[in-house]
């Protein structure tokens, strides 16, 4: 199998791909420090009895969403180009669930 490079040069390459590595390595240790504030600051909504659970369901729901948003995003390499297809079918079927309950509570709650 034959070396494939971008400038025919193996140190400029190689230069490239630890710059882009490290970048990446970066963005995900930011992301998981951030997943795991949010997981934190859950906890402790929870935790503080001064809190409805009136506001604490939503506020757990909203921090859920965000972390799902960067598992996608950082983990799972959603950002990167050529994950158009699945993306679509990732957002096609947040799409289908949402018409869902909204068509479900619409049912039950009228």
């Amino acid at each position: 199998m034959a070396n494939q490079t971008n400038s025919g040069n193996e140190r400029v390459d190689l230069a490239y791909r630890r710059r882009k590595n490290a970048e990446e390595m970066r963005h995900q240790l930011i992301a998981f420090v951030l997943m795991i504030l949010l997981t934190l600051i859950a906890f402790a909504a929870v935790g503080y009895e001064e809190f409805s659970h009136w506001f604490v369901v939503p506020f757990i729901l909203l921090l859920a969403a965000v972390q799902v948003a960067f598992q996608l995003y950082y983990f799972m390499h959603m950002s990167h180009k050529g994950h158009e297809f699945p993306a679509m079918f990732i957002y096609g079927g947040v799409a289908v669930m949402l018409l869902l309950v909204w068509a479900f509570t619409t049912v039950i709650w009228w």
